[in-house]
């Protein structure tokens, strides 16, 4: 990671490395945003809670994720070629801090703690009560250091009846005031 000095006027001089990963996750976490879970595969289903998701486009529609290379729903995607994503409520708290903890149960297990049901396209799980929801084809990878940033075309989405948006901000997990 690096910053870069500028002069008067903006023109920069000079980049140097980022030292404090601390401070620098304490600026970033300065950022409000979303949450959602990002599972996939049909048979050995994989999850993890992201906040790193975004809109590309909306024609053709297309989103993006990063996800840890080391994370177990990393290979699934590779080897899927898809994914859903699922932006949690207020009331999900429970499961965004369940595929947010390393110990968690793997395998058949990791989803007992949650309701899901098959994406009708992908078949990875999306989870009830969600926000919204998108089944994506992965379309894309690419290098984003530690992470990969995975873009897929939007397959097929929902938003049912759901509460208000559960939010992280400055390390912690939020909703909205009533």
């Amino acid at each position: 990671m690096t910053s870069i000095d500028r002069l008067p006027g903006g023109r920069p001089t000079a980049v140097r490395p980022v030292q404090d990963r601390t401070e620098l996750r304490g600026v970033l976490g300065r950022f409000a945003t979303g949450v959602t879970v990002l599972t996939a595969g049909r048979a050995e289903p994989r999850g993890m809670t992201a906040n790193s998701f975004a809109s590309v486009s909306l024609d053709p529609a297309v989103i993006l994720v990063c996800v840890v290379r080391t994370a177990a729903v990393h290979e699934t995607i590779l080897a899927e070629r898809a994914f859903a994503v699922s932006v949690l409520s207020g009331s999900q708290e429970k499961a965004a801090r369940h595929f947010a903890d390393r110990h968690r149960p793997r395998g058949a297990q990791e989803f007992d703690a949650v309701e899901t049901t098959p994406g009708r396209l992908t078949g990875a799980p999306v989870l009830v009560g969600a926000q919204a929801w998108l089944e994506c084809e992965l379309t894309a990878e690419y290098d984003g250091g530690d992470h990969s940033i995975f873009l897929g075309s939007v397959l097929d989405i929902g938003r049912p009846p759901a509460d208000d948006p559960l939010l992280f901000f400055a390390g912690g997990f939020h909703r909205l005031p009533d």
